[in-house]
């Protein structure tokens, strides 16, 4: 049995339990309990006293979570528990505190709701019950639904823009648990405005998916949680805390994918690029280009990188169309595609031009940003020959992320759990991730596969849209609200 349904059976084991006892004690058999939803229909309307028809919020996805919490608070309410630390106890632990409620002698079924004297709550219980109700909701709908993030860098510009708010969804490739169920609601890796961990790991649960309504597909813009531990200030997160990117997917498990001149291969052919995909570009120009011009075309990623004679050279990152514009000035005398080598300064790549820090390996694979692969992505099932070449590309995938216990890699060979393998099987899928700004991203070309269990969701709209660079009239970018991102 999978780990999932051991989870989701031990939890239904502990409210069944509750429920016996409870249904007992209101008259009812308990034997009921044993029947899922019927024992939620009998709480809603035979203990509770709710209207039949209440019982479709129960089947309603999403909403039907929110429903069940409600349900329980107004149950635990008919036996004389409807304290704060009882709901919270409730949501946290519901299959331990549910029977530990029920085996409690002086605990009696009081009648239905709408019977019980109106209990009243001073204005800081009111203020407290509706701050936990508005927190549960907002982190059920955080987890479930929907999640907000802001665009941080440029690596995507200019398909989506540094200051752009968006909505990511988690019911399209379905949500995942949390590993550290123990942590501050609302918050990611730290509590707000400090450098205090937000959670702790006291209680450590093994992580799965809900189902989705799809799942991720080449040049679906996607938020994940980025897998390097150098990438998450060298600290080892829970997978659901590490840092989160945003990145389009180029390649899916089993592709086999190259780069050639810029251009994207996939399987041999050529994959359509993204209409406002952005290149590193030199623009040489008479002079100074001045600032009118510059936000004329919306250009405020540049610098000055060289005055050769009595000339000026920008390096900007433009689109190809931008790119043809800028041509067309009568002060602008060259605009080439150009990127940055290190100690060889401003250059275009070639294939024999090798970045030292390439994946997955500079010394075996001589590639670059530019001219990269071919390599296979990993699939799950996909099983691979162990020699010095597999490792060389999939050795650290395998022992950082492929949820092996102990893996030791040395001189072309490959230990697991003390035994040598001369084959593996990978267990999950992985994917390649791709910034639409190529020159100016730090994505899967520089520290590989982004697996399965990292996928957070898919970027959907943009709700907000702020540009930093433009004077206070101009701050929000309107025609970019409610955008669906493709």
């Amino acid at each position: 049995m999978s780990t999932p349904l051991i989870t989701l059976l031990i939890y239904r084991i502990g409210i069944t339990i509750g429920y016996w006892k409870l249904f007992e004690k209101a008259g009812i058999e308990g034997w009921k309990s044993l029947i899922p939803f019927y024992s939620e229909y009998i709480i809603a309307v035979d203990l509770v006293g709710k209207p039949k028809w209440w019982i479709v919020y129960l089947l309603i996805p999403v909403v039907n979570i929110i429903a069940y919490f409600v349900l329980i608070f107004n149950l635990l309410r008919c036996y004389g528990k409807e304290s704060l630390g009882a709901q919270l106890l409730t949501i946290f632990a519901g299959f331990i505190y549910l029977p530990y409620v029920s085996f409690q002698k002086d605990v009696k079924y009081r009648g239905k709701l709408h019977t019980l004297p109106e209990v009243k709550k001073s204005i800081t219980q009111e203020w407290a019950d509706a701050i936990i109700f508005a927190v549960v909701a907002a982190t059920l709908i955080r987890w479930l639904i929907m999640e907000a993030y802001t665009i941080p860098t440029p690596s995507m510009e200019n398909s989506l823009l540094v200051g752009d708010f968006l909505f990511v969804s988690k019911f399209h490739y379905g949500t995942r648990t949390t590993t550290t169920p123990l942590q501050v609601p609302l918050t990611h890796q730290k509590i707000w405005f400090t450098d205090l961990p937000s959670y702790v790991e006291w209680i450590k649960l093994p992580q799965y998916r809900l189902p989705g309504i799809t799942h991720v597909k080449r040049n679906d813009v996607v938020v994940f949680n980025v897998p390097p531990r150098e990438l998450n200030e060298y600290k080892d997160y829970p997978v659901d805390l590490k840092t989160n990117y945003i990145k389009r997917c180029v390649a899916i498990p089993g592709d086999t994918l190259r780069i050639i001149d810029r251009q994207v291969y996939i399987n041999g052919k050529a994959e359509e690029n993204p209409p406002l995909m952005q290149y590193s570009y030199l623009v040489v120009a008479n002079n100074d280009i001045s600032e009118r011009i510059l936000k004329k075309y919306k250009i405020y990623d540049y610098e000055i990188v060289g005055r050769p004679g009595d000339g000026v050279v920008y390096q900007m990152f433009l689109t190809e169309e931008l790119a043809q514009e800028l041509k067309k000035l009568n002060f602008v005398r060259e605009v080439k595609i150009a990127t940055h080598n290190g100690s060889e300064g401003f250059s275009t790549r070639t294939e024999k031009t090798v970045e030292p820090n390439i994946f997955p390996d500079s010394k075996t694979f001589p590639w670059n940003g530019d001219f990269f692969g071919p390599l296979v992505i990993p699939a799950k099932g996909m099983t691979i020959p162990i020699n010095e070449k597999t490792l060389a590309t999939y050795g650290s995938t395998i022992k950082l992320y492929d949820h092996n216990d102990d893996v030791k890699l040395d001189s072309g060979k490959l230990v697991i759990d003390g035994k040598e393998v001369t084959e593996y099987t990978f267990k999950q899928n992985y994917y390649f991730m791709m910034g639409d700004n190529r020159h100016n991203s730090l994505d899967s070309r520089y520290w590989g596969f982004v697996p399965e269990d990292h996928i957070v969701g898919k970027a959907f709209f943009i709700w907000l849209s702020i540009d930093r660079n433009a004077d206070f009239i101009h701050k929000i970018r309107w025609s970019r609200f409610f955008r669906i991102i493709e």
